[in-house]
């Protein structure tokens, strides 16, 4: 498989360009299928509405997602309560719609890859309770409702979900405002975390720079598995930490043949 992942990186965005989505004419094309912001997916899998350590934010059809990506939620969320009980839940927002697509609420959430996880909070006493919803912190880790209730970001919680999330190798950003990064790393080397850790998470975490700074939630991506870039997955950098893709030595026949054979 990792011979016909070189496949895909060379000729899935050709193909895209022209068949963009699963067809008859394109039947190799499943899974997560082309860009997080001009895609779809197939094959997907709802996120149940709450689970060990999580609930849904929303009670929609924007639940659905790879199977990858439903695992590394659920694995995640049960780390944190495991490693941090008597807590509330993880919050999740966002993932996709069942097929994939364009989402009102979102650019991007459109090949299965992506998901919003509300941020950990306490009460400004340090009292563990469920987030109310998309709540904004600034540098001082506090952050407050339009009905100026105040909560604090619960930054050893939200740093064991990073931590967790960082050793899912499929994981490739996590999207969140500089000053909220910046609280979890300080956090992280107070902690004396591995720096070879710390590098992993100044290397995922990042702000956008085409939208909204992420200072209310953290916006997890998945990488394209190997077997999916086969399958018509693009988008984004592999880290040292991912799986390497092998060099191919293909004719050009044998390299069409190998995508449309059983």
């Amino acid at each position: 498989m990792r011979r016909l992942a070189c496949v895909a990186a060379l000729l899935a965005p050709s193909l895209l360009g022209c068949i963009g989505a699963p067809s008859p004419l394109a039947p190799h094309l499943r899974g997560s299928v082309g860009l997080p912001h001009h895609g779809v997916v197939t094959e997907a899998v709802a996120l149940p509405k709450k689970g060990d350590g999580y609930v849904l934010y929303r009670d929609d059809d924007v639940r659905w997602g790879s199977a990858r990506l439903v695992g590394v939620i659920q694995r995640a969320a049960a780390a944190v309560v495991s490693s941090r009980p008597g807590g509330a839940p993880l919050v999740v927002g966002d993932l996709s719609k069942r097929y994939g697509g364009q989402t009102e609420r979102h650019r991007s959430h459109r090949s299965g890859r992506d998901v919003d996880l509300l941020f950990y909070v306490t009460t400004p006493r340090g009292v563990p309770v469920r987030s109310p919803g998309f709540i904004k912190f600034s540098t001082d880790g506090l952050g407050a409702t339009e009905g100026k209730k105040v909560y604090r970001f619960d930054v050893e919680r939200n740093w064991e979900l990073v931590r967790t999330l960082l050793s899912e190798e499929d994981v490739q950003w996590l999207f969140v405002a500089r000053p909220v990064e910046a609280l979890l790393i300080e956090h992280a080397l107070a902690l004396g975390e591995p720096l070879d850790l710390v590098y992993r998470a100044e290397t995922v975490m990042r702000q956008p720079g085409d939208g909204a700074p992420h200072d209310d939630h953290f916006h997890v991506r998945l990488a394209c598995s190997l077997d999916e870039m086969v399958a018509g997955c693009e988008g984004g950098p592999r880290w040292p930490w991912q799986p390497a893709l092998e060099p191919l030595a293909l004719s050009d026949a044998e390299l069409l043949a190998s995508l449309f054979e059983e």
